[in-house]
């Protein structure tokens, strides 16, 4: 009999060396799981739509949610079992950022996905400032350092500069900030020690939340001039003419963690032989998702494409799933890693990811006091579970549906990612040194700083 090794370092539940026991039947067999309409949500339909769920002896619904703040609400109040959850959502819930409650989570759904788009009137004002190549089209990735001059601009013309994320511990509104702030615009601070929660304390450009459907509508009407989101409404924003996807976040921060598979501490608790089957089956099903060089996407858009999924043209999810990304019109770039479900680790849940996370609530003042290293540590141990991971891995390899090559090394993972150099800003980011890291932006809140005034 295999043996599941887990070490110290994961926090694991199982004694190192215990021989692996086959999972229990499932305490809850019939379950509910929410999302948003967006392309990442695919493991979840890929999981329902395949029989991945009912191998494991679990009866799913699957429920479109009218935005994140509903959707987390009802992940606490129990209406649903588990969701796809922004990777921020269980961290800013457990440490109290917005509504209160413990949330874990087993299982990263996947790697980049996002993109920033601006209005075709901005993108005019850019264009002087974006360098070109030889064969006249932009040199990507676009900095924001091209967005400055247009936003210096508005500002002197006592006009303010508008643009749209998802929701206030979202990756999408971390990673407009990181992008504008490494261009030199600053993007607020939040002090919820004051009871400012907007964001916009100091900002060069107005970030406020959009639900992600909503955003190309939202920016056509012109009460946004841009705005960050996942797909597939970067690519409906060039479908439809009016605006340019500027940056993908592969080129923010190459394989960037986006969602979660979030579920509450105490459903998890009372139901921990469920919660692996869960995580079983999700693991398989972005696994198909990245199979022979993401030779079943096309099968994959067209589910998602179905009005109870995401419910967007085919032609438009496809632009981006099948491994091209449109910027300007008819300037099709081949970007195969834009959506990743199961390389690179991706359904791992990494420590370090949730410590990236945790940094950019203290850069921008979610987090308004300083906090050791420590600290960091223990949150993102509270929140993310490697150690339930590792059991429904072990539990794929010991039925041979998946092979041990395919994952970390359970003896020897630690949970950190080796240091991460593929930013656009180039500085390199080491999970475990949160308040180094921190120290290195020029914009930002770091060490011993608080915001006291008020601006």
């Amino acid at each position: 009999m295999a043996k599941l090794v887990a070490t110290a370092a994961l926090g694991s539940v199982i004694a190192s060396g215990a021989v692996w026991a086959e999972i229990g039947e499932p305490e809850k067999e019939d379950l509910k799981f929410g999302f948003i309409k967006l392309t990442d949500m695919a493991p979840l339909a890929v999981a329902y739509e395949k029989g991945y769920f009912e191998d494991e002896g679990l009866y799913v619904t699957l429920e479109a949610q009218a935005n994140w703040k509903v959707l987390l609400d009802r992940v606490i109040d129990g209406e649903l079992d588990g969701a796809h959850m922004l990777a921020g959502q269980p961290l800013g819930a457990t440490i109290g950022f917005g509504t209160q409650s413990h949330i874990i989570t087993a299982f990263s759904m996947d790697l980049n996905g996002n993109a920033i788009t601006v209005s075709n009137d901005i993108w005019n004002q850019m264009k002087p400032h974006v360098p070109k190549g030889e064969d006249g089209k932009p040199l990507h990735p676009i900095k924001a350092d091209a967005l400055k001059p247009v936003v210096d601009k508005y500002k002197e013309e006592g006009k303010p500069f508008n643009m749209g994320m998802v929701f206030p511990v979202s990756t999408h509104n971390y990673e407009l900030r990181y992008w504008l702030a490494a261009g030199g615009i600053n993007p607020g601070y939040y002090a919820p020690h004051k009871g400012d929660t907007s964001g916009t304390i100091d900002a060069d450009a107005l970030l406020s939340v959009t639900p992600p459907p909503q955003m190309p509508a939202t920016m056509e009407a012109g009460t946004i001039y841009g705005y960050c989101v996942g797909e597939p409404w970067n690519q409906q924003a060039v479908f439809k003419g009016i605006g340019v996807p500027v940056v993908t976040d592969y080129e923010i921060w190459k394989n960037n963690p986006e969602k979660v598979f979030g579920v509450a501490k105490n459903w998890a608790d009372e139901n921990p032989n469920t919660h692996i089957r869960v995580v079983k089956a999700m693991i398989r099903a972005a696994k198909w998702l990245d199979d022979n060089d993401n030779a079943n996407r096309p099968e994959a858009v067209e589910i998602l494409s179905r009005s109870e999924y995401v419910g967007a043209d085919y032609d438009v999810i496809a632009n981006s799933m099948t491994g091209t990304f449109e910027y300007e019109k008819g300037d099709k770039r081949a970007v195969p890693d834009f959506n990743v479900f199961f390389r690179y680790n991706a359904t791992y849940p990494y420590y370090s990811d949730a410590i990236w996370y945790l940094t950019q609530m203290r850069r921008w003042g979610q987090i308004s006091e300083p906090k050791s290293d420590q600290w960091f540590m223990d949150i993102a141990k509270q929140v993310y579970r490697p150690d339930i991971y590792a059991q429904a891995a072990q539990a794929l390899i010991e039925e041979g549906k998946m092979d041990a090559s395919m994952f970390p090394d359970f003896a020897t993972e630690d949970g950190f990612r080796a240091p991460q150099t593929h930013f656009i800003d180039n500085i390199v980011y080491d999970g475990t040194q949160p308040n180094a890291y921190l120290q290195q932006f020029k914009i930002g809140l770091k060490g011993e700083q608080v915001l006291l005034s008020d601006n």
